[in-house]
């Protein structure tokens, strides 16, 4: 029997590939002979840096590079393994955890690192570039972003405008003639699973500027402070970009990316599964294994496991999915193409035990699939 074992992490617990392997070895030690391949996916959120490096033999790459409020950090970012395309998550240089919690002000904060390790990666020859943009600290509708690539944003006096959403206030024009020509001769696409328009009581300062720390008088000026940003991307670029849904991601830089870089916006799972060859991998296999740290209705939205197992019942393969938690409201995933959904707990545990003893229920968890696999009936 061949296996693929194509699980996402247990966030703040183990990596892909670590669970993928203690799903391995728990097989194997009924079926010495299994024929398993490993391919730890991500839905382009944290972790996918991680899991394209080590579904495609790639390498991390480090980059120093200006956090949200400017300041030098180690940053990082993944190279595929041809070598051809760079995975970037946003978080590592523009986002949330970044700051200490009395540090958080969307006002000030700006995605500039995130052009940075875009600027980086072209510098490494990268002409595809996949950037996952949850986590974000920032307002700015991207505009950190595109200054570090060479665009411009200026006052009434031609004098650049200061970094933030609250900025944006200021802007008058937008110079793209410094924009890096690299960029014209690459590909971009941009992991954005939320609909979220830029502006307005769904965009991004309403939705998402509070957990950034911004009061309900800071919300109501970065949306309009969006709201003006917009009106000059219409007007001196031609683009609209206000409406797009998935334009108010990341405060904005959903939008921003759109609009400075022409990237295109498409669901993370699609994209991670794309450069890891998940399609290839199902067809090869008689049982997918997936999973992740729980399982409840909400993983219908664009997880990882519910995208494994929507293709994998595309090509008629049956898929187990294994969750630290499974949620009473998991039973509805079985119309989705689960086939079994098994937790890894085997006695009640509080959650700092469970986390220590993860790669060992794991593990458990694989020898339990294979022993059921040998049953005749």
């Amino acid at each position: 029997m061949n296996i693929l074992i194509a699980p996402d992490s247990f966030k703040d617990c183990l990596g892909a590939l670590q669970v993928a392997e203690a799903l391995s070895r728990g097989i194997l030690k009924v079926n010495p002979r299994a024929g398993i391949r490993l391919l730890p996916m991500a839905d382009g959120g944290e972790g996918t840096v991680e899991s394209v490096i080590d579904a495609t033999g790639g390498q991390m790459i480090k980059a120093e590079v200006l956090d949200p409020l400017m300041r030098k950090i180690s940053s990082f970012y993944g190279i595929s393994g041809d070598g051809s395309t760079a995975v970037i998550e946003m978080a590592a240089a523009s986002g949330l955890e970044l700051l200490e919690p009395g540090e958080r002000n969307p006002w000030l904060t700006s995605t500039y690192g995130t052009g940075e390790l875009i600027a980086h990666a072209l510098d490494q020859g990268c002409r595809r570039i996949l950037l996952g943009i949850g986590g974000s600290s920032t307002n700015d509708g991207g505009t950190g972003m595109a200054r570090a690539l060479g665009v411009d944003f200026l006052d009434d006096e031609g004098r650049k405008v200061p970094e933030g959403g609250g900025a944006l206030q200021g802007v008058r024009q937008i110079r793209m003639e410094g924009l890096d020509p690299r960029i014209r001769e690459t590909e971009i696409q941009v992991a954005c699973d939320v609909t979220n328009p830029l502006t307005g009581p769904e965009g991004a300062s309403y939705i998402y500027g509070p957990q950034k720390g911004a009061d309900r008088k800071m919300v109501e000026g970065l949306d309009k402070n969006l709201v003006h940003l917009a009106g000059l991307i219409d007007d001196q670029l031609g683009r609209d970009i206000q409406g797009v849904p998935g334009a108010g991601a990341a405060g904005g830089l959903g939008g921003g990316l759109m609009a400075f870089l022409e990237a295109g916006l498409v669901k993370g799972f699609d994209m991670v599964a794309e450069i890891c060859g998940l399609k290839e991998a199902i067809i090869g296999a008689d049982l997918v294994i997936t999973g992740e740290g729980k399982l409840d209705s909400q993983t219908r939205f664009g997880k990882t496991p519910y995208g494994v197992a929507q293709l994998a019942k595309k090509h008629g393969v049956s898929v187990i999915a294994v969750a630290g938690t499974v949620a009473a409201d998991a039973g509805e995933l079985y119309d989705a193409g689960f086939s079994l959904i098994m937790p890894i707990l085997e006695k009640p545990a509080d959650l700092a035990t469970a986390i220590n003893d993860a790669p060992f229920l794991l593990e458990n968890t694989g020898e339990r699939i294979a022993r059921l696999l040998g049953i005749r009936v």
